[in-house]
């Protein structure tokens, strides 16, 4: 996902009480991972952060009111774009073309994280996320992203009207009324905020003029997405969640699709477009790393075998002599 994200909410829970170094050091995460608002960080170490903040502070609503406070335009290229749509409509549908600037989620196949929906009971924006009960805060935050843009853009203007989410109500959802100030409600069959039917009229069209500020963000936000489609290959971020972990010997597709916050049936369709498959990688990678263990003499052949998560030293010469057709020994004397 995008750094500036973790970045505004580091500087949002420091001033509400919590220590910056707890926060890196719980999250893995250093100030140069936060310098540029469109680097990139591991999903796992913002959600990471913003557990540790919550700690530190007490305050289980803290992303929430972050969210209401914040600006996005101040921390994403998505948020210029969103103020120079022309509408509500248009402004989703920037949403969703560049969701991956924002943050890698996990969405059913064929379907758009957000959708604007008419139904006989009002106007809804549907969140699509596939989010665990445990794992609202995405949720949560999307529907507060929602309405404090349009809560500062037209603070004498209704918007929202009402909520309905699938999770149960949250440790503070006595906060809820004055927050969200709209009825909740809980454990619900879908994640959808109500708005004002004006919204979608053809009559409502945002501030004029932004036609050109919108080309100029567009492009810029076109350039990032393609850079992003051939810098981050699935392959990539499978070895970046496999590496610090190959000690541990087996390690489960479905934990790596869970860190990575998509389903195994997504993992898998996203590997299969780039023509590999998860035991491959795990392989490659088991003999990259062995090759360059033994080839700096950095470690013995039991430590190398220890280090790549093998059980016992001679299965490991046994793949080691499948990658190379040499036992480790043999390939060091060669070497030598």
């Amino acid at each position: 996902m995008a750094a500036g994200f973790a970045a505004a909410f580091v500087d949002y829970a420091c001033a509400q009480g919590a220590s910056r170094e707890a926060l890196l050091a719980h999250s893995g995460l250093t100030e140069d991972d936060l310098s540029d608002q469109d680097n990139r960080i591991p999903a796992m170490a913002y959600q990471a952060l913003i557990g540790s903040a919550m700690q530190q502070t007490g305050d289980t609503a803290l992303l929430l009111r972050h969210t209401l406070e914040s600006r996005l335009e101040m921390i994403s290229i998505v948020g210029q774009i969103v103020h120079t749509s022309a509408s509500l409509g248009h402004s989703i549908a920037q949403l969703n073309r560049y969701l991956r600037l924002m943050a890698d989620v996990n969405l059913t196949e064929g379907s758009d994280r957000f959708e604007l929906l008419h139904t006989d009971a009002g106007l809804w924006i549907v969140d699509h996320h596939e989010t665990p009960d445990d794992q609202y805060l995405a949720v949560e935050a999307s529907f507060a992203r929602f309405i404090s843009e349009f809560r500062r853009s037209f603070p004498d203007a209704t918007f929202e009207i009402g909520m309905e989410v699938t999770y149960p109500p949250p440790p503070h959802v006595d906060q809820y009324p004055d927050l969200f100030r709209v009825p909740v409600q809980f454990n619900s069959s879908r994640n959808a905020l109500q708005i004002d039917p004006v919204w979608d009229s053809p009559a409502t069209q945002f501030e004029p003029g932004n036609a050109y500020a919108f080309g100029i963000f567009t492009r810029h936000a076109d350039e990032m997405l393609a850079k992003l489609r051939t810098d981050v290959s699935v392959r990539a971020q499978i070895e970046a969640q496999i590496l610090p972990k190959m000690h541990e010997g087996a390690i489960s597709m479905d934990k790596v699709a869970q860190d990575l916050a998509m389903s195994r049936q997504t993992l898998y369709r996203r590997l299969k477009d780039e023509g590999i498959t998860f035991a491959e990688i795990h392989d490659d990678l088991r003999q990259r790393m062995a090759l360059e263990y033994l080839e700096g003499q950095k470690v013995t052949v039991n430590e190398a075998a220890y280090l790549l998560g093998f059980s016992e030293a001679s299965s490991f010469v046994r793949a080691f002599k499948r990658w190379t057709g040499l036992s480790p020994t043999a390939y060091l004397n060669q070497a030598a």
